[in-house]
């Protein structure tokens, strides 16, 4: 199993080198600013089912946002970082607690404009890779030529789903379905952009000023797997503190972690102008590249077993 592994990584390793460089390259060139925020960090974002890992130093970072928005108030408009991120109890083919983040923010423009950017970001790799842009997975030719087809997620429900949007979030079943039941069939054929998520589901996003029942967040699919998540960025200290509260309170009840409020994030919010935002698994993407059935043949070094 060992030389096996070592075979295998032979030919993931080396083209993970290159879709670091180029999805490097691509931001630089693009006139993002590369930054580098903390790991550790005193007050993790507090998400529905993303634990953090405490330390003695606070907690390691479950993505490097609340940094990165700082610097957005600070009055950097656009910002790229390439990053190890931390989560508890995540582990398994398409998980490690471990795992590398490319986030990027882009000031003043709508939560439509990163999908553009990954678009034009695997155009950059395909021409990298030397590869033409149909990519083959567990022997599924995959059309990456933009542009890539959008589905809501209401849409998403109405055509996958046991059960409409609106029902699923009443009867907190939206992440079953979603998970079982609609994620295999996203990005079968060509990557597709599932968006306009419930707000209740995105604690982070902007509601749409039309529908404050929907929020402006998209994720990206290929091949059933979800590659990245953006949005346009909550801006609201008083709107985004309140949603802390609920998931604390909520935390508090079901017996989980309860993680502080990271105040000086919230306070950094009345200076952060409007912005579109996201975070994109790189582990993920190079197992799409490679052909690759699990997340550990990508990744040089996996967990130890205690």
């Amino acid at each position: 199993m060992i030389f096996e592994r070592q075979q295998r990584l032979h030919e993931t390793l080396p083209a993970r080198s290159r879709i670091l460089t180029a999805i490097r390259s691509f931001f630089i060139e693009n006139r993002f600013m590369e930054v580098e925020t903390p790991i550790c960090i005193p007050a993790p974002v507090p998400e529905p089912h993303i634990d953090a890992l405490e330390t003695d130093c606070g907690y390691l970072q479950t993505s490097p946002e609340i940094y990165m928005k700082q610097l957005l108030a600070a009055g950097f408009e656009k910002l790229f970082q390439i990053c190890k991120c931390f989560r508890r109890f995540e582990r398994g083919s398409r998980h490690l607690p471990e795992f590398t983040m490319l986030e990027w923010y882009d000031a003043g423009q709508p939560y439509t404009a990163p999908m553009h950017t990954c678009e034009a970001m695997v155009e950059r790799i395909v021409s990298e890779l030397q590869i033409p842009l149909n990519l083959s997975f567990h022997k599924n030719a995959i059309d990456l030529s933009p542009p890539w087809p959008r589905l809501s997620v209401s849409e998403a429900f109405a055509r996958y789903g046991s059960a409409d949007m609106e029902t699923a979030v009443r009867n907190n079943t939206f992440d079953e379905i979603m998970g079982l039941e609609i994620e295999p069939h996203l990005g079968t054929r060509k990557p597709v952009f599932l968006y306009d998520y419930p707000a209740e589901k995105s604690p982070l996003a902007a509601p749409k000023s039309e529908n404050p029942e929907i929020a402006q967040r998209f994720e990206l699919y290929i091949a059933g797997l979800e590659i990245c998540n953006g949005c346009a960025e909550q801006t609201d200290p008083d709107i985004q503190s309140a949603r802390f509260e609920e998931e604390i309170d909520r935390r508090r009840r079901t017996g989980l972690p309860v993680y502080p409020l990271p105040g000086q994030f919230l306070e950094a919010l009345c200076l952060m102008p409007n912005a579109a935002g996201c975070a994109l698994g790189i582990d993920r993407l190079i197992m799409l590249f490679t052909d690759s059935s699990t997340i550990d043949e990508v990744v040089a070094f996996t967990p130890q077993p205690l």
